[in-house]
C-alpha cells in the first residue's frame, strides 16, 4: 500500500495503473489486475511492464493525488469508497453513460485530462447473468436500498430495459429523491417505491432481487428485507462479497431460491476497467481475475 507522499517521489518505468481509496488495505483489485496482466504478458509481451498499485488517499487529498497521478503518466485509475462521487469534480471528460449514475469508478488518461467511466453497472448485469442465469431485460427488479450503490444499480436496470423497478428503502425522503432522479431516464418503465415490511399487493413474482445496502457486512446484521414477504423471486443477488454468505443470502438459501454474492460483480467491473485502459475485451480477462480470487480461498 502506498501513500500520496510516496507518489510525489514516484518513479516507475512501465505502464502504471492504480486504485485509490480510504481505507484501501482490503482491496482485491491489485491481485485481480496484476494476475490478469501477467497472464496477458505470456502471449503479448507488451503487457510485461504493466503494473497495478494501490494508494491510500484521504478524501481531502484526492484532487492533489489525481493531479499528481496524471503528471506521473498513470494510464488508468480505479476509485473506491469514498472517491466515486468526489472525483466527478476532478475529471475533464465523463462517459455519457456514467452521467445518470452520478459517480465514476474508472479514470483513463487522455490528452485533455482524466476521463471518467462507471463500470459497476456492467459488472452487476454481467454477474447476475453469469451467477444466476438471469437477464435484467424484460424482468421486474426489486432493488433494496436508495443510496449511491442503489442509484448505480437502478440506472443500469433501466438502461437494460427491465420490465419494472421496485425500490425498497426505510427512509422515505431518500427514496423519494432517488425516484425523482430516475423518472427522466425511465422512459416509460414503471417505477415504484415502498418501505420494507410494507410490500405492495401488486409487486410481481419472478422478480430479480438486488441488495444494494450495506446490511449484511456484519454477522449480526438483519436482512434488508424479509424474502418471505415477497412473491417468490426468480433469484437474489447481494452486491456484498465479504462475507460471502450474508443473512439475506442465507434466507434465500433457506427458501431454495437461486442466490449469489457480489464477488462476480467485482471481477466483471474490474475486467471492464482493464478493457477501457488496454482495449482487451473484458470477457477475456474476467476468467483470469476470477481464478486469482479463487486461489486465495
Amino acid at each position: 500500500m502506498l501513500t500520496l507522499h510516496e507518489l510525489e517521489a514516484w518513479s516507475f518505468p512501465g505502464t502504471a495503473l492504480a486504485v485509490l481509496g480510504h481505507p484501501i488495505t482490503h482491496s482485491l483489485s491489485p491481485l485481480m489486475h496484476n494476475s490478469a496482466l501477467a497472464n496477458l504478458a505470456l502471449t503479448e509481451p507488451a503487457y510485461g511492464d504493466w503494473r497495478y498499485f494501490r494508494f491510500d488517499v484521504p478524501p481531502a487529498d484526492l484532487p492533489q493525488a489525481l493531479a499528481t497521478l496524471y503528471v506521473r503518466g498513470f494510464r488508468g485509475i480505479n476509485l473506491t469508497v469514498p472517491h466515486k462521487i468526489l472525483a466527478l469534480n476532478e475529471v475533464t471528460l465523463i462517459d455519457p453513460a456514467a452521467l445518470p449514475v452520478g459517480a465514476i469508478n474508472t479514470l483513463r488518461h487522455t490528452q485533455e485530462g482524466w476521463m471518467g467511466f462507471n463500470t459497476d453497472g456492467y459488472g452487476l448485469a454481467t454477474a447476475v447473468q453469469e451467477s444466476l442465469g438471469l437477464k435484467i431485460r424484460d424482468r421486474p427488479v426489486v432493488l433494496l436500498g436508495a443510496g449511491g450503490a442503489a442509484r448505480g444499480a437502478a440506472v443500469e436496470c433501466l438502461q437494460r430495459h427491465c420490465a419494472s423497478l421496485w425500490i425498497a428503502n426505510r427512509t422515505a425522503e431518500t427514496l423519494a429523491a432517488l425516484l425523482a432522479d430516475l423518472r427522466p431516464i425511465a422512459h416509460g418503465i414503471p417505477l415504484h417505491g415502498f418501505a420494507p415490511g410494507h410490500v405492495p399487493a401488486d409487486l410481481p413474482a419472478d422478480a430479480l432481487v438486488i441488495n444494494a445496502t450495506s446490511s449484511g457486512m456484519r454477522a449480526d446484521d438483519a436482512p434488508p428485507a424479509n424474502l418471505s414477504d415477497l412473491p417468490r423471486p426468480a433469484g437474489v443477488f447481494d452486491m456484498i462479497y465479504n462475507p460471502p454468505l450474508t443473512p439475506l443470502l442465507q434466507a434465500a438459501r433457506n427458501l431454495h431460491l437461486p442466490q449469489a454474492n457480489g464477488l462476480a460483480m467485482l471481477v466483471h467491473q474490474g475486467a471492464k476497467a482493464l478493457e477501457i485502459w488496454s482495449g482487451v475485451a473484458a470477457a477475456r480477462t474476467a476468467p483470469m481475475m476470477a481464478a486469482a480470487l479463487q486461489s486465495t480461498n
